[in-house]
């Protein structure tokens, strides 16, 4: 059994999910700092999911024509670096617009490929995943609690820098991790096309209570943090805040297996909504009260955890 590149691995999840810890909670503010209206900054905001919508499927596509997964994360992994330092030239909107759209092109090209690199590497070993994966929380969590204190004391202009050492560490990792091929054999096409499964019962339910799920996390992702900030919270204990949140969600994971021993999924999924609309509602309506947003954000086990 080869050995298993544990920290090379590890060390690229935890500089990917730590560019997401940067982006989600602060990426809103930053647009806020520079001046823009609401509705430019949720214009801003929703160009990285869009291009999330498109980039994995065609990098997904070249994956597997040419097999050349390594090489696509690592030039994925440095055009994302390039697109994105694009953002000190100009600070307009139609730039910005530019800037978001050219980098999430590539940055979500990035880890669907290397999660193939990720179970090449565990194929005796699959169990292990978590393990590594875990410290994508980690890398999460640091960067939400460091920025968020980082913003307290200096200017949130510092905002594209911090960004920058983070998309170099994602490289860095990139070029230090070797390469794995899958092994293709064992696997069978699902007859029929994905059309045919589709029209299987419950299947159309099923992607409309996921859109609804998503379309309810987009005004949190996009608001929450200006939202606790006209309430008076500092943006270090906003950073803690969206931390408490990844926390909740990983020991949510740790405990999964035993809760789906007890619970089918049909009333994890129903749990997890009902829990999801106290959720918003506590954030909508009494986040002014430290123990209520407290309790809303350990209900990320449920809005993203166990969902």
């Amino acid at each position: 059994m080869a050995l298993l590149p544990y920290w090379r691995l590890s060390g690229f999840y935890l500089f990917y999910f730590a560019l997401l810890g940067a982006t989600a909670p602060f990426l809103a503010l930053y647009f806020h700092h520079l001046g823009f209206s609401s509705a430019r900054i949720g214009e801003l905001v929703a160009i990285p999911m869009l291009m999330r919508c498109v980039a994995p499927n065609l990098w997904g596509w070249l994956g597997d024509y040419t097999g050349k997964r390594l090489l696509i994360v690592r030039l994925g992994a440095l055009c994302t670096l390039l697109g994105f330092s694009l953002i000190f030239i100009s600070k307009s909107y139609a730039w910005l617009a530019l800037v978001m759209a050219l980098h999430a092109f590539f940055w979500h090209a990035v880890l669907p490929q290397f999660e193939v690199i990720t179970f090449a590497h565990l194929r005796e070993q699959p169990e292990r995943y978590s393990q590594v994966r875990l410290w994508g929380s980690i890398g999460f969590i640091l960067t939400v609690v460091i920025l968020g204190r980082l913003f307290e004391w200096l200017s949130l202009d510092i905002y594209p820098v911090a960004l920058v050492v983070i998309m170099g560490g994602i490289v860095l990792c990139s070029l230090w991790v070797p390469n794995a091929q899958p092994s293709n054999q064992g696997r069978k096409p699902h007859e029929g096309g994905f059309f045919k499964q589709l029209r299987s019962p419950g299947v159309i339910a099923f992607y409309v209570t996921v859109a609804l799920m998503q379309l309810s996390h987009g005004p949190y992702y996009t608001f929450i943090t200006l939202h606790l900030e006209s309430l008076g919270y500092s943006r270090g204990v906003i950073g803690m805040l969206w931390a408490l949140g990844v926390v909740a969600e990983v020991l949510m994971f740790l405990a999964m297996r035993r809760i789906l021993l007890k619970f089918s999924l049909r009333r994890v999924l129903m749990a997890s909504f009902a829990l999801a609309a106290l959720r918003w509602l506590l954030l909508g309506s009494f986040a002014e009260y430290l123990w209520v947003l407290l309790l809303a954000q350990l209900m990320h086990a449920a809005t993203f955890g166990s969902f």
